[in-house]
């Protein structure tokens, strides 16, 4: 056989390849439970983690949402035992960056978060910085969530 009709069979079937429109899954995509949070202010680093909440993130190919409350509420509905929040998000490598479109607190919203996100197994662990100026915020968070498999 030609070596150049060779190559040419093979340069098309890398292409066709390369096309194919095949639906592929990150690993981030699904849904997460907080298990454990912590902040650091200036230098100081302290646990937010609360047992008496449970707190939810629902990431899939373009969005991401976060649920949070209360697990045993008080009778006041009104008492912020539930907050909520989302937005696009995109995945560069190891980077995820939330745009925070929605939030039960409007001052948190049009912001971007920026996060260095590790995946092993079950657990999503995600570091960065959480900046809003306008209400004085700027903190390292770091979140570890376990993968929620029903």
């Amino acid at each position: 056989m030609n070596v150049k009709i060779v190559l040419s069979v093979i340069g098309a079937m890398a292409t066709l390849y390369a096309c194919n429109t095949k639906e592929t899954t990150l690993p981030i995509v699904g849904t997460w439970e907080l298990v454990s949070a912590t902040t650091t202010e200036k230098d100081t680093t302290f646990s937010t983690f609360d047992p008496k909440h449970k707190m939810i993130k629902i990431i899939n190919s373009t969005h991401f949402a976060f649920l949070n409350h209360a697990i045993n509420p008080g009778k006041d509905s009104t008492a912020g035992e539930f907050t909520a929040g989302g937005g696009k998000y995109t995945l560069v490598d190891s980077v995820y960056t939330e745009h925070l479109e929605y939030f039960s607190d409007k001052a948190w919203e049009n912001n971007k978060f920026r996060f260095a996100v590790k995946i092993a197994g079950d657990t999503l662990i995600q570091k960065g910085v959480e900046k809003v100026d306008k209400l004085g915020i700027d903190r390292i968070i770091i979140e570890k969530y376990k993968r929620v498999t029903d």
